[in-house]
């Protein structure tokens, strides 16, 4: 599932196709993009913050894109296409003068900005472990500024820290051993944003560890929670429960737990949340405290 590991392998693999090369024809299929043009332009690199892609061009221009659930970058080779059943998914075609051509299908949140005003799409998000800015410090401070906040949603926020999704939300309750829904300030928080930064990285760079938790590679034993409902727990063998999602709300999607293994408070304690969607994306999700 797309996290911030899945946007930096992205990011790497179209560098290897396009950073340097020259673009002959650009195509944005988006109809407040549909008239702008990259031809001629020379591609930069390819930039993340959390999950959002910045493709970066000469003469100061950045393309941004968040891939979202459904959205993917392929390329292909000189004189090749996709298959037609796929060409009404496509919003981006990016065809190099050396042949390549990248297609961006089903991308979400497209703009075209100057690469100076990169800051009005991510400036609202949090530290990224695996950018070189990375503050630990401000993570920390940003995911206690709200203690009450359950530890899933908290990490799920991507103001506070981006880069985690769904999987790595649920795979770090089971690590620190504690159920989804204990507030986050209750936890020993600098350790936790240390494991979670090892964690993505690791899934982001080493051969063969994209998004195992458990150390094991092996279809079903990759995980030790996430998509593992009804399952045996694979370190005390009690049957994994799953949450389904609240509609509509992202800091309440799909749970997985081993009440075993995660003591501390159950699903009912859950607090619808009111979103606040800031520009650039659905990246924040913020509980609702009870009133009173």
């Amino acid at each position: 599932m797309p996290e911030g590991d899945s946007v930096r392998l992205v990011a790497r693999r179209l560098d290897r196709s396009l950073q340097g090369r020259t673009v002959a024809r650009s195509d944005l299929r988006v109809p407040r993009l549909a008239t702008r043009d990259l031809t001629g332009r020379t591609v930069l690199e390819h930039a993340t913050h959390g999950k959002h892609l910045l493709t970066r061009f000469s003469g100061a221009v950045t393309l941004h894109s968040h891939l979202r659930m459904d959205g993917s970058w392929t390329v292909t080779g000189a004189g090749k296409r996709l298959p037609r059943r796929l060409m009404h998914e496509v919003r981006v075609v990016l065809e190099t003068t050396e042949g390549a051509t990248a297609w961006g299908l089903l991308l979400h949140d497209l703009a075209l900005v100057p690469t100076s005003e990169e800051h009005t799409l991510v400036g609202h998000l949090g530290p990224d472990p695996l950018r070189d800015d990375w503050d630990a410090d401000e993570a920390v401070r940003r995911l206690l500024a709200r203690p009450g906040t359950p530890l899933v949603s908290a990490l799920l926020d991507q103001t506070r820290m981006a880069g985690l999704g769904n999987l790595w939300a649920n795979e770090l309750a089971f690590v620190v051993g504690r159920s989804p829904w204990t507030p986050v300030g209750e936890l020993d928080v600098p350790r936790l944003v240390a494991r979670a930064a090892t964690a993505l990285r690791h899934s982001a760079s080493v051969p063969g560890a994209y998004q195992v938790t458990t150390g094991v590679s092996r279809r079903g034993e990759d995980h030790w929670v996430a998509g593992r409902a009804r399952k045996p727990c694979l370190r005390c063998g009690t049957t994994v429960l799953m949450m389904p999602e609240l509609p509509n709300d992202p800091a309440h999607r799909r749970t997985w737990w081993c009440p075993r293994c995660q003591p501390g408070p159950g699903p009912e304690t859950r607090v619808p949340s009111v979103v606040d969607r800031p520009r650039g994306g659905p990246d924040q999700a913020d509980p609702v405290r009870p009133s009173g």
